[in-house]
C-alpha cells in the first residue's frame, strides 16, 4: 500500500491555522483528508476548537474528512489511525497535522523518520507555515519559535494581508526569504488557499528522486550572489551567499537568530570527505540544523545528487544525469540557529576536487 501523503500545518498563536483547517474539514474538494490537532495539555493553547464535541476522539465530517485531536503520542495516534484505515473503520488517503502555535515543527517532522511504523505507512509531503501579516514582524523578533516555524517551512501561506499596506507585506516577504529562501510565499486569508497549496507539494522528499525547484536559490533582485558583496558582508568567499547580506539596509535592524546561507561552486565534491563532513556537522550542530537542502555534483558522477535533511537526519540520492552543455556545479542551503557559517564553508570548500 503506497505511503499516506502527510502535511504539517504550522504557524505562531492566532496566525489562521484553524481558520484554514475548517475550511478543509467542510469544504467540498473531494478529497477524504484526516486532520490531527496535535495538542499538548488539557486546553487548546490557541482557545480555537475544530470539532466541538470533545467526547468523541475521531469525528467523520460530512465531506468525507475526519478530524482527531491527540493530546498524547503523536506516534501512537499516527500509527492507529493508519490501522483503523487498514481495518476498513475509516477512510482517508490524506494526514494533515496542525500544530499548537508554540510548537516547533522539527519533532514533528522527525515523528516520520525516527519510528519504522510510521515510516511504513506515511510520507511526509511538506511543512506549511502560516504566517499573520499583520503581527509577524513583532513575532520574529521576539519568539524564536515563530523563526523555527518559517525556517522549517517548504511553502509560506501569509494571512490577514488585507490589515496592512503592499510595503508592509513586502518588506516581510523580504525578511522571510533571508530566513528561508527555498520556500515559496503565497497568501490565505480568511482561509481562502487552493487546496494545492497545501497538498501533494512534494517540499519534504528526504531520501526521493526529486529534482530541485529551478527557483530554490534564486537571486533576490535580479542581482547574481556569487558575484556581489559589500562591506557588510562578513567574508570574501566568491561562491557563498550568506543571507543576512542580501537585504535593504533599513531591514537590518532585524537580527534573526535563524537564517540561511548559501554554498555555491563549480566543482566537483570528493565524496567520501563530504561525507564525512557532513556527518560531523550534523554530530555537532544537528539540533540547530533546521533545514538543508541541496543538489551536488560528485567527481566523476554523471548524475546529479540530491540531499537534504532536518536536524540529525540526512537523506540523499541520485537525481536526474547532467544535460549536455549544462554547467555542473553544487547549490547547498543550510538553515538554521546561529550555525557557524565560516565553519561551513570552509569545510565544504576542503570537500572539493
Amino acid at each position: 500500500m503506497e505511503p499516506i501523503p502527510s502535511t504539517i500545518l504550522t504557524g505562531f498563536l492566532g496566525a489562521g491555522k484553524t481558520t484554514l483547517l475548517n475550511r478543509i474539514l467542510h469544504e467540498e474538494h473531494g478529497l477524504r483528508i484526516a486532520v490531527i490537532e496535535n495538542e499538548f495539555g488539557e486546553e487548546n493553547i490557541d482557545n480555537e476548537i475544530l470539532v466541538r464535541d470533545s467526547g468523541e476522539q475521531i469525528v467523520e465530517m460530512n465531506n468525507g474528512c475526519i478530524c482527531c485531536t491527540v493530546r498524547g503520542d503523536l506516534i501512537v495516534a499516527l500509527n492507529s489511525l493508519a490501522q483503523k484505515r487498514a481495518a476498513g473503520e475509516i477512510s482517508f488517503d490524506r494526514v494533515v497535522i496542525e500544530t499548537t502555535g508554540l510548537a516547533n515543527p522539527g519533532p514533528v517532522a522527525q515523528t516520520f523518520f525516527v519510528d519504522e511504523e510510521v515510516g511504513a505507512s506515511y510520507m511526509l509531503d511538506a511543512v506549511v507555515t502560516v504566517v499573520d501579516a499583520r503581527h509577524a514582524m513583532e513575532q520574529l523578533d521576539q519568539h524564536e519559535e515563530a523563526q523555527r516555524q518559517v525556517g522549517f517551512a517548504d511553502k509560506i501561506l501569509l494571512s490577514k494581508t488585507d490589515l496592512v499596506d503592499a510595503a508592509a507585506v513586502d518588506a516581510l516577504k523580504a525578511r522571510l526569504h533571508r530566513i528561508n529562501p527555498r520556500a515559496p510565499i503565497s497568501t490565505s486569508d480568511f482561509g481562502r488557499a487552493p487546496i494545492s497549496d497545501v497538498l501533494d507539494l512534494r517540499g519534504f522528499n528526504l531520501n526521493d528522486k526529486l529534482e530541485l525547484d529551478p527557483d530554490f536559490l534564486r537571486a533576490e533582485d535580479g542581482h547574481d550572489h556569487e558575484h556581489v558583496h559589500d562591506e557588510h558582508c562578513g567574508h570574501d568567499h566568491g561562491h557563498v551567499h550568506d543571507a543576512s547580506c542580501a537585504h535593504d539596509h533599513h531591514h537590518s535592524h532585524h537580527s534573526d537568530d535563524i537564517a540561511a546561507f548559501v554554498f555555491r561552486n563549480e566543482r566537483p565534491f570528493d565524496p567520501e570527505r563530504l561525507d564525512q563532513f557532513l556527518g560531523s556537522m550534523v554530530q555537532v550542530f544537528g539540533p540547530q540544523m533546521l533545514r538543508y537542502k541541496g543538489v551536488l555534483s560528485m567527481v566523476g558522477a554523471e548524475r546529479k545528487v540530491v540531499f537534504q535533511g532536518v536536524h540529525q537526519i540526512m537523506g540523499s540520492d541520485l537525481g536526474a544525469k547532467w544535460g549536455e552543455g549544462e554547467t555542473r556545479g553544487s547549490k547547498m542551503v543550510f538553515i538554521g540557529k546561529n550555525l557557524p557559517k565560516e565553519v561551513f564553508i570552509r569545510g565544504l570548500e576542503q570537500c572539493l576536487v
